[in-house]
């Protein structure tokens, strides 16, 4: 069963109508609204943005899944934005813990999914040290979430992280495996070379996304780049959570040392532009209406 206005449709339909389709990370549902009033079709919400911006935690799969599923639904609440959600390795080592998840994100409006071949040890994509699944475990993760599915236009994503661990080969191989098992899209992470990306969109025939995370193993390619590399979806995970953090903590620092905020009140947004950007007034008149009509 498919639904024309389903966040997967949509998310689907952002893929088509921009070459490639640039989503970006929404930390928090405030966010979600500025990404969207800065003009972008889809946004992201990034395991390692939910362990270090929600729980202060490294993302070493300490997270679980109503963890997630708690930011998704803020997100959802008040940004019709297609959501594409990291889900780790299926949040559980079962066929059971992956349709579950599947399920749950498509009830909280979640657009679309990735779902990785690393261990459930798992690490960041560009750290060292990563362990991958067989592909046959990588395989059935596949199948259990294109089984699980309520909404057949709801996007299964299959993130490989084998190019570091295995090669370029055995990353093509588990791709392709992947598509075969029900995959709508491709995520190669940690990708070090332009041309690769060509290779996967080649060897799967299906959108490839590009994880142009900073300060990674993969350059930040431009968009006009990775167009001319085949590549359908880029992503850009936490740029924006990186320069709240830096800006965060200059604050911090200033208001310590100074003894006042007078130095660094215009890195702030200001309390009429957070107005505007949550649509406060038309609350508050709301408010006005409700109050006028009990007199």
């Amino acid at each position: 069963m498919s639904n024309k206005n389903s966040p997967g449709q949509r998310f689907r339909d952002a893929v088509a109508s921009e070459h490639p389709l640039q989503v970006v990370g929404a930390i928090n549902a405030n966010h979600a609204l500025l990404a969207k009033r800065a003009g972008f079709k889809a946004i992201y919400l990034s395991g390692g943005g939910v362990a270090a911006g929600s729980l202060g935690v490294p993302d070493l799969g300490i997270t679980g899944l109503d963890d997630v599923l708690t930011d998704v639904r803020r997100i959802t609440d008040v940004c019709d934005l297609p959501l594409l959600v990291d889900v780790d390795t299926g949040f559980g080592s079962s066929f059971f813990n992956v349709s579950r998840t599947v399920k749950s994100m498509i009830k909280f409006g979640a657009a679309a999914i990735h779902i990785e071949d690393q261990v459930g040890a798992k690490r960041c994509g560009h750290r060292p040290n990563k362990e991958i699944v067989s592909l046959q475990e990588m395989v059935d993760r596949i199948k259990a979430a294109v089984d699980a599915r309520t909404d057949d236009s709801f996007v299964i994503m299959a993130r490989t992280d084998a190019l570091a661990v295995e090669g370029l080969e055995s990353a093509l191989e588990r791709a392709a495996a992947c598509v075969e098992a029900g995959a709508d899209m491709v995520f190669p992470e940690a990708i070090t070379e332009l041309e690769m990306y060509k290779l996967f969109a080649n060897r799967v025939k299906a959108p490839i996304l590009a994880n142009i995370t900073e300060f990674g193993a993969t350059p930040l390619y431009t968009t006009e780049q990775l167009a001319g590399a085949d590549v359908s979806l880029v992503l850009y995970p936490l740029s924006a959570f990186r320069a709240m953090n830096k800006a965060a903590e200059n604050v911090y620092g200033a208001i310590r040392r100074d003894g006042t905020q007078q130095n660094v009140i215009d890195t702030m947004q200001t309390r009429m532009e957070l107005y505007d950007a949550i649509n406060y007034h038309s609350f508050e008149q709301k408010l006005d209406a409700v109050f006028a009509a009990k007199k």
